[in-house]
């Protein structure tokens, strides 16, 4: 359908390029290629634009072009569109004001549809999401325009920080809300593993102190799981009570706060692994020898929440993982050049 409906765009243009009022071309162009730009379909506005590349410059009546539309919709396919122009066909399309003195820094500034940021996860990611592309707009404009005062006396920054007032309330109750409830097992498992360290299975031998099964391989795995359970959920508490305790401004949720949910989640996740190894093996320590067969059961037993944490915080910590650490949604999509 796609397909198709690009087909039928090639053959409108065609027929609208072939009638005889040149006049004609961008009053039934312009309309087609500024929903188009709205609706996110970059291929529909190449076609236009490759047909008849003045309408590239006409506006609607707030005097607001393609890209103008593209950020406040938040259509990164259409916008991505500027970094397969050339410099200076770049700086011309984009250095245009609307009737009420805003560039797109201005646009970028104001807050997202609704209908966009349904689609993320969590205040904080979509906060994220939002200072992305107030920095990919930024990146474009000129030292001169990023403190640019519109009619009304605001730059940008004045209009993000205005704007964007609630979501940052909301994601700093949703990243403490979250740091909050994975405290507590945290928490737990730092006193469970450090417990079970000066406990160890089989006693000590009361002449010279050395653990009992000191020479088994099993009890040299329950230390090191131990440890390593202690050291990752001491780390996890750390990190997620420097959440609680951060300042919330505005440029930590572009990375500082979810990469420290990162490092918390995936610590805490190694925590809860290491631990159910280190039971695993004090159980084995203690009936292994008589009762063999129950190794098999705990084992399974012991997947069982690990595999429950793993597939419950997965995608959470997916989307994160993509949205600070990936190549990012801005960028050259195509070599194909647009708009020369």
């Amino acid at each position: 359908m796609h397909l198709q409906t690009l087909e039928l765009v090639k053959c409108f243009c065609k027929g609208i390029a072939s009638l005889p009022d040149s006049a004609k071309h961008s009053s039934l162009t312009e309309g087609a290629m500024l929903s188009a730009a709205e609706n996110g379909i970059p291929e529909i506005v190449h076609e236009i634009v490759e047909s008849f590349p003045s309408v590239l410059e006409t506006t609607d009546a707030e005097e607001r072009g393609v890209f103008d539309h593209a950020i406040l919709e938040r259509q990164e396919n259409v916008f991505n569109l500027v970094y397969q122009m050339g410099k200076y066909s770049r700086e011309y399309v984009l250095k245009d004001y609307d009737d009420k003195g805003n560039h797109i820094l201005h646009l970028a500034g104001k807050l997202a549809p609704p209908t966009k940021l349904i689609q993320i996860s969590g205040a904080a990611l979509e906060m994220q999401l939002e200072l992305q592309w107030f920095e990919a707009v930024k990146k474009l404009m000129s030292p001169r325009d990023i403190d640019w005062r519109n009619d009304d006396g605001k730059t940008p920054a004045m209009i993000f920080t205005e704007e964007h007032k609630k979501l940052v309330a909301e994601g700093e109750k949703w990243m403490k809300d979250t740091a909050d409830s994975c405290t507590i097992p945290a928490a737990l498992i730092v006193t469970m593993v450090f417990a079970a360290a000066i406990t160890v299975p089989g006693g000590i031998n009361g002449t010279n102190g050395v653990p009992t099964l000191n020479n088994e391989v099993i009890f040299n795995i329950f230390v090191v799981s131990d440890a390593i359970s202690l050291f990752t959920s001491t780390t996890s508490l750390l990190v997620f009570l420097s959440i609680l305790t951060s300042r919330y401004a505005e440029r930590d949720f572009l990375f500082a706060l979810p990469n420290r949910l990162i490092i918390g989640l995936f610590t805490l996740f190694l925590s809860i692994t290491a631990m159910l190894i280190a039971f695993s093996c004090a159980i084995y320590l203690l009936f292994g020898n008589k009762l063999a067969w129950i190794l098999y059961p705990v084992a399974g037993l012991a997947c069982v929440p690990i595999i429950s944490f793993a597939s419950l915080q997965y995608p959470l910590l997916r989307d994160l993982m993509k949205s600070t650490y990936g190549p990012g949604i801005f960028g050259k999509q195509s070599e194909v050049r647009f708009y020369n």
